[in-house]
């Protein structure tokens, strides 16, 4: 087998393999793609990939458990302040993942902790519902404030607004959480599409910040009433958002006051009493469209119901319109600005934190608010 530098002498010399690719040259050498595109490059004189030999760089694979054996592919980027940034895919195998997270999930549900039933006052007159609606945190991103900044916001904004509602005769507390709960794919440091983003930590703390703050939230609000949580799927969080749900399913095997829906639909329906509410991300379907797409893909729900809204997120702000008597809502999140959003002057739009109440008979009747400012709430 030839080490790395043979290989570039060899293509060299015989300049017509460098016509056959990256992955051709990969198998033929048995080395990763990124080595055979680093390869390549160098033997056609390119020199922009001398970040895969940096010391920085294996730094980087070394502090996430990595060698240059587990990479297939590798996008190199500055931040705003010139620092170098890696984005990793490595060379898992599907199959391998799978079982892996299958044994993994009944481990945690193995582990979980046991609840005992809560008996909640029982609501005879003039029942209601609060949807706790928080999008678009994006936990880990670099916003100039620190993660325990976000976490504080997050839970003040949530003991305010249910201080808001205690004249209510509250009988469930509905919680979508996701909707780029988390600021990127963990380890790649992208969205799910693959554009790069700033973190302010590492892919392992930024999952387990975010799940333990979901987890604190929704024993915290269970103790008011029980808890119907939604895993809405952003497009900076699609994949991890999902094992964000697994493993919060798990963790709550045995809690009889709260229920995950991690289903692997992307759009996700919840009916209470006369309401049909959608939750879905928002950046892949028109809003005129959301009335239709409602009643195709939920039929009954729809001839059972009266009130009907979908409620998404992405846009970081608040905005309403009514088609054919269906409301869409884009709720507005309490994230800071990053620098990206600031050097385009995306500074006006407020951070604010929403519940919003849903009577069992007459529909959806307002929401109370609270804003986020930079030196506290």
């Amino acid at each position: 087998m030839k080490n790395y530098e043979e290989i570039v002498e060899f293509l060299k010399e015989r300049t017509g393999y460098l016509k056959k690719g990256s992955a051709w040259l990969a198998q033929k050498f048995e080395i990763s793609e990124s080595q055979a595109h680093a390869a390549r490059r160098e033997a056609l004189g390119i020199n922009t990939n001398d970040s895969v030999h940096s010391p920085q760089f294996h730094e980087h694979l070394a502090d996430n458990g990595l060698t240059m054996s587990d990479v297939k592919s590798v996008k190199f980027w500055q931040s705003a302040n010139g620092e170098q940034r890696y984005s990793v895919v490595t060379q898992n195998q599907w199959h391998q993942f799978k079982n892996m997270k299958g044994e993994f999930i009944e481990l945690i549900k193995e582990d979980a902790p046991n609840f005992e039933p809560i008996q909640y006052d029982k609501i005879t007159e003039d029942p209601v519902m609060l949807e706790i609606s928080l999008p678009d945190i994006h936990y880990g991103k670099v916003t100039g404030e620190g993660p325990k900044k976000l976490t504080d916001d997050y839970l003040k904004v949530l003991e305010r607004l249910i201080a808001r509602t205690a004249g209510f005769n509250v009988e469930k507390i509905l919680l979508p959480i996701g909707n780029d709960g988390m600021n990127s794919e963990g380890l790649r440091k992208t969205t799910t599409a693959g554009t790069p983003q700033d973190d302010n930590m590492g892919w392992r703390e930024s999952f387990r910040g975010y799940w333990k703050l979901m987890e604190y939230a929704i024993i915290y609000l269970s103790n008011i009433a029980p808890v119907d949580v939604i895993i809405v799927q952003g497009n900076h969080d699609y994949e991890r958002m999902f094992y964000i749900g697994d493993l919060l399913d798990a963790r709550f095997s045995n809690n009889p006051n709260i229920t995950i829906d991690n289903s692997l639909n992307e759009r996700k329906y919840y009916q209470y009493g006369t309401n049909m509410i959608l939750h879905f991300h928002g950046d892949k379907v028109k809003s005129d469209k959301i009335p239709l797409l409602m009643a195709t893909e939920q039929p009954v729900m729809w001839s059972e119901t009266t009130f009907r809204e979908a409620h998404l997120g992405h846009y970081h702000k608040e905005m309403l319109n009514e088609f054919m008597g269906t409301k869409v809502r884009f709720i507005p999140s309490i994230c800071g600005n990053d620098e990206w959003h600031k050097s385009k002057a995306y500074v006006g739009t407020k951070r604010v934190g929403q519940v919003h109440i849903w009577s069992k008979d007459r529909g959806y009747e307002g929401n109370f608010q609270t804003n986020v400012v930079e030196n506290g709430l």
